[in-house]
């Protein structure tokens, strides 16, 4: 059965740093778009940063571009969000999107095929 599974969240303080990890069963992520988008309480679920499967581009919200780094692990099957600088407004459950197109830029939601269940980021002191 295919499976998408974030993890790497978890309670950082603000200023400090988490890298988040997307894992994907029974298919090769490196083949595909993945997007990562959050959402926080109250709030709809937005963008973060995608990577295409080509890996020719990469996207990032202007809310986090020079904060988090988007990366491919091809060995691995593993795509990173790497997030420094963490602040309140970044906590949020993070979730994993695959199969966004290589234009990923609009971060629209019903483009991503496969989704993971997500993994809670808190930023507090």
């Amino acid at each position: 059965q295919l499976q998408v599974v974030e993890s790497g969240g978890g309670l950082v303080q603000p200023g400090g740093s988490l890298r988040l990890s997307c894992t994907a069963s029974r298919f090769n992520l490196n083949l595909y778009t993945v997007g990562w988008f959050r959402q926080a309480p109250g709030k709809e679920q937005e963008g973060v940063s995608c990577i295409s499967s080509s890996d020719r581009s990469s996207y990032y919200a202007d809310s986090v571009k020079g904060r988090f780094t988007i990366s491919r692990d091809n060995a691995k099957n593993t795509v990173y969000l790497l997030m420094d600088s963490l602040n309140p407004d970044d906590t949020a459950i993070y979730y994993c999107g695959i199969g966004g197109p290589d234009d990923c830029s609009a971060y629209v939601l019903s483009d991503y095929a496969y989704w993971g269940r997500g993994t809670q980021v808190t930023v507090s002191s």
